[in-house]
């Protein structure tokens, strides 16, 4: 029988993976400038949870969750999203006792049965950030910004954020009123999924993707139109925030974003070359107490990596990648091949990547395997050379050689690398 890897998952090799690494590096390089720390959820969570959090009205909870009964019989889900395990354990812990803000972060992979699609996998990557216990608006244009400045710190041109406001619990009843009264004489034409919703959550019309959903809610009315006296001044904050940072984002009075837990701000971010968005996020007041917290405001987003790189694929961005050998050893000899097991160690412990022969090759065939691996520095070990305990260096890029004492081959390799 021959396996293949499962529909919707990707087997990421050694080439390519040294490129998430280096995307993954930047999220907690740029996690770190804006002092947030790392939190690791399990990648199951009960499916309550999600039920709740997420929103029963969502594609992700009525279509495309991983759910399963384990041996207990409980129900348990692959997190088709981060914020709400991040919630949860945010509650758990007890963490909204101590001081406040909290400011975590998470990189990992979600689960959600979908069509794949380039750049949008069954099993995909995010990196988000979750702030906790503060509604100052301008913290929303801070976390906006975080997310911006990752995005450029790769190279990415374009990239734009689209900046809507879905009110609160206090100004959404009159929307959702006037929303039902100009969708209803239509309720036909909907698609099946939106005629459910125009009971239960009609506002999720607006996110719909069909078409012909997407004509009729053209000139719905719009939320920002019916903000209350604290979303509406909570809004102009955020943009005048924005504006002050300078980051360029343009009003889509239809972003509802995907799930049912945002309040007041949401946002997306939009980059030249791919369609749809390649991250988001908002505000999401009434999530932690909603499972158990009590109330505690909150805003974060999520970035899908696998967008992310599609996006610096169309834009030819080349990462600052290496993938160097700093030494690799060229041995003459059996004897010259058993002490090269502990220069290598010796090297290693140095703070150098090193690399021997271990195909018993000649030394033409040794020079080969160097160049392959781009060694930087080539080090010819033989019997003459351990007579006199020395042996002979070489760099491939010039052809420049010396021969050095053994003991300071470490020394040596070290300067060249940092000092070219």
């Amino acid at each position: 029988m021959n396996f293949r890897v499962p529909r919707g998952t990707v087997d990421l090799m050694p080439g390519e993976v040294e490129k998430w690494q280096f995307v993954e590096e930047k999220a907690r390089e740029w996690c770190r400038r804006y002092h947030f720390f790392e939190v690791r959820t399990p990648l199951f969570e009960q499916t309550e949870l999600f039920r709740r959090g997420v929103g029963e009205t969502t594609d992700i909870v009525e279509k495309e969750m991983y759910t399963f009964e384990d041996r207990g019989g409980r129900s348990l889900t692959l997190r088709p999203e981060g914020t709400a395990g991040v919630v949860r354990s945010f509650v758990e812990k007890k963490v909204y006792g101590d001081p406040q803000p909290t400011k975590w972060y998470y990189i990992g992979p979600m689960y959600r049965y979908e069509r794949p699609q380039a750049g949008r996998q069954r099993q995909f990557h995010q990196f988000g950030v979750e702030v906790f216990g503060t509604k100052e608006p301008l913290l929303d244009a801070e976390v906006i910004d975080l997310g911006y400045q990752f995005y450029r710190s790769l190279g990415l041109k374009g990239i734009r954020v689209e900046l809507n406001s879905v009110g609160c619990p206090d100004c959404r009843p009159v929307h959702r009123e006037q929303l039902v009264a100009f969708l209803s004489p239509r309720r036909e034409e909907l698609c099946k999924d939106c005629q459910s919703r125009l009971d239960r959550n009609p506002m999720r019309i607006l996110d719909c993707k069909n078409e012909t959903c997407q004509a009729i809610t053209e000139q719905a009315p719009r939320m920002v139109d019916h903000l209350c006296e604290d979303c509406s001044p909570h809004f102009e904050a955020v943009k005048e925030g924005l504006d002050a940072l300078r980051v360029p984002y343009v009003l889509n009075t239809r972003l509802v974003r995907g799930l049912d837990y945002y309040t007041q701000t949401a946002f997306e971010y939009i980059v030249d070359g791919v369609s749809g968005s390649i991250g988001g996020g908002g505000r999401y007041n009434g999530l932690v107490q909603e499972v158990g917290g009590p109330d505690m405001p909150g805003i974060g987003f999520g970035l899908g990596l696998e967008r992310v790189m599609l996006a610096l694929e169309h834009q030819g961005v080349e990462l600052p990648l290496s993938n160097e050998v700093d030494c690799f050893l060229v041995t003459l000899g059996d004897e010259a091949q058993k002490r090269s097991l502990s220069l290598l160690q010796e090297l290693r412990q140095g703070d150098c990547s090193a690399e021997r022969d271990v195909q018993g090759r000649k030394m033409k065939a040794q020079m080969k395997a160097a160049d392959r691996m781009n060694a930087r520095l080539v080090a010819i070990l033989g019997e003459e050379e351990l007579l006199n305990n020395q042996i002979v260096v070489k760099e491939l890029a010039t052809g420049n050689q010396e021969t050095i004492q053994l003991d300071k081959l470490v020394e040596y390799v070290r300067d060249k690398r940092n000092h070219g």
